[in-house]
C-alpha cells in the first residue's frame, strides 16, 4: 500500500533505516524502520514549527460559488445537501469523542475535528443568508 512507498521515499531520501527481524514462528520476517539521525532531525524541526496552514479553499468551496455565479446550480440546494453532510460527519466525531479517554490526545484530536465542521456549518449559514432569495435577483 502507500505507506510502504512512502517509507521506501524515506529511506531513499537518508529520512529513515529498515532492517529486517525474524517474525514469529507462523509468520514471516517483518520490516523494523526507524529515524536517522537526518530523519530524527527533520521530525524535530517539523514538530517546532508553528506555521499554521493558510485558510485555503476546499474544492466545494469554489464548486459552490462557480456553481451559483454561473447560474448551473440551485446553490441553496447545494448547501442543504453539504450541511446534510457536516451533520453526519459532526456525529460521528462527537460519537467517538465521547468513547475516546477524557482528557485524550485522541479526544483532543477529535474535539479540534469537531470544531472545524462546526466552522463550515457556519459558513453555509452564510452562504445561505447570503442567497436566500437569489432566484428574485435580476
Amino acid at each position: 500500500g502507500q505507506i510502504y512507498v512512502t517509507l521506501s521515499r524515506l529511506e531513499k531520501a537518508g529520512l529513515v533505516t529498515c532492517e529486517r527481524a525474524a517474525g514469529l514462528p507462523d509468520r514471516p520476517d517483518r520490516k523494523v524502520h526507524a529515524l536517522t539521525a537526518a530523519g530524527q532531525q527533520r521530525v524535530t524541526a517539523w514538530i517546532a514549527d508553528v506555521s499554521w496552514p493558510g485558510p485555503g479553499l476546499a474544492e466545494f468551496h469554489l464548486k459552490l460559488i462557480a456553481a451559483a455565479a454561473a447560474g448551473l446550480a440551485d446553490p441553496l440546494a447545494i448547501i442543504d445537501a453539504q450541511r446534510r453532510e457536516l451533520l453526519r460527519r459532526l456525529r460521528d466525531a462527537q460519537r467517538a469523542a465521547m468513547a475516546a479517554p477524557d482528557r485524550s490526545d485522541a479526544a483532543l484530536l477529535l474535539e479540534g475535528i469537531a470544531l472545524r465542521l462546526q466552522a463550515d456549518l457556519r459558513w453555509l449559514e452564510a452562504c445561505e443568508r447570503n442567497w436566500t432569495g437569489w432566484k428574485d435577483r435580476p
